[in-house]
């Protein structure tokens, strides 16, 4: 029998926009950075997920933590993104992420990765769709508070 994945098991009804612990496995922690309400209709298009992509994914490799950073990248569903990182120190995690966030809002220059080189689709790319989306993100992290990072169970 084929199991259902830890993400399967959480019931998305009750998931809002905010930081959670996907799972645990070892030293690694999967951190769901859920950027919109599931099945709501609200989704990124591939353009903003793409972007903010380049963007988080560079800076939070440069980062504080950048040592422990696993993978980061966009959810399939398009509400969201994941962040794996060695290492569970939460709120040193926490705050990296809006570290990050206010880094991208800031960024003044060139789209990381934007050259036919350095991407597989170059073309699907815009910096300010990367900024919109981590504003908004930044502002619900900002006035949610401190994370419990638990999925809302209701």
């Amino acid at each position: 029998m084929v199991e259902k994945i830890q993400s399967f098991r959480v019931d998305h009804d009750f998931i809002v926009p905010g930081i959670y612990i996907s799972r645990i496995d070892g030293d690694i922690t999967t951190y769901d950075l859920r950027t919109r309400k599931p099945n709501c209709g609200d989704y990124m298009d591939n353009l903003t997920m793409h972007s903010t992509e380049h963007m988080f994914a560079t800076y939070v490799r440069s980062s504080a933590i950048g040592d422990k950073v696993i993978y980061f990248g966009p959810m399939g569903c398009q509400t969201g993104f994941y962040l794996l990182v060695r290492g569970a120190n939460h709120m040193e995690n926490f705050n990296t992420i809006k570290a990050v966030l206010r880094q991208i809002i800031e960024h003044d220059g060139e789209m990381f990765g934007a050259e036919r080189k350095e991407c597989g689709n170059y073309l699907n790319l815009d910096l300010e769709s990367a900024k919109k989306e981590c504003r908004a993100f930044l502002e619900i992290l900002e006035a949610a508070g401190e994370p419990s990072f638990e999925y809302p169970t209701e």
